[in-house]
C-alpha cells in the first residue's frame, strides 16, 4: 500500500484537497488544519495517505505528516467517532492542542470541538489519554511548535545527525528573521533558503 503522494495541488476546498500526480488527479479528504499548513494551489505538496476500503466504496484521506495520520487513526478507535467525525475534530484543533487537552483532562475544550458533546469528550479522554500514536515522537506539548509546512525540512536536518529540538528552534528563528527574503518564493525555494542558512547556524 502507498504511504504518501507527492504532486501539484489543483484545488483546496473545505476538508478536501485535489492533488495531481503523473496525470492523475486525486480527490483526498483532509482536515482543515492540514489545508492551512499546505502550500497554495499550483505548488507541490507531499500528502501522507490512508485508504478506507469498503465493499461498495473507497475513500482516500490525506494528512501533512505521519503524526497527523496516526492521530486520525487513533481517533477512529473512539466509540462513536467515524472518519467524518475524526476529520471534524482535527479541523477544529491542532495536534499539540489536542495533546494538551488530553494531558490536562480539559473536557471543556474537547466538548467545544465540532461534533463532540460531553459523552464523546469523555470517551476521547478514556480512549486516548496517554495513548496517542506518535510515530517519531515529534509532537509533544512541551516541544517547539514548528509549522507543519517545515516538517520535511526538519526531517532532512535531523537525518544529517542534528538534534531535532535544535533544528526546530533554528527554523523558527530563521523564519522570523527572513520574512522579506522568503516573501513571494515557492515552498521549494523557501525550504532551500532555510536549509542552507540552518546548516550554517547548526554547524
Amino acid at each position: 500500500m502507498f504511504n504518501s503522494l507527492k504532486g501539484i495541488i489543483t484545488a483546496k476546498l473545505p476538508q478536501n484537497l485535489h492533488l495531481e500526480t503523473g496525470g492523475i488527479e486525486w480527490d483526498i479528504s483532509v482536515p482543515d488544519t492540514t489545508l492551512d499548513s499546505l502550500p497554495v494551489v499550483g505548488e507541490t505538496a507531499k500528502i501522507y495517505t490512508w485508504l478506507q476500503h469498503r465493499e461498495d466504496s473507497m475513500k482516500l484521506f490525506g494528512f501533512s505528516s505521519a503524526e497527523e495520520r496516526a492521530v486520525f487513526l487513533d481517533l477512529l478507535k473512539v466509540d462513536g467517532v467515524g472518519t467524518k467525525g475524526a476529520l471534524k475534530i482535527m479541523s477544529g484543533i491542532t495536534l499539540n492542542q489536542l495533546l494538551q487537552a488530553l494531558d490536562s483532562e480539559d473536557l471543556a475544550q474537547l466538548e467545544r470541538l465540532p461534533g463532540v458533546g460531553k459523552k464523546t469528550a469523555q470517551k476521547m479522554m478514556l480512549t486516548l489519554k496517554g495513548k496517542l500514536t506518535l510515530e517519531s515522537n515529534r509532537i509533544s506539548p512541551k516541544q517547539t511548535n514548528v509549522p507543519l509546512q517545515w516538517q520535511d525540512l526538519i526531517d532532512a536536518l535531523t537525518s544529517m545527525g542534528y538534534e531535532k529540538r535544535s533544528c526546530e528552534e533554528v527554523i523558527n528563528k530563521l523564519e522570523q528573521q527572513l520574512v522579506s527574503e522568503l516573501e513571494g518564493k515557492t515552498q521549494t525555494e523557501k525550504e532551500g533558503i532555510l536549509f542552507r542558512k540552518a546548516i550554517v547556524e547548526l554547524a
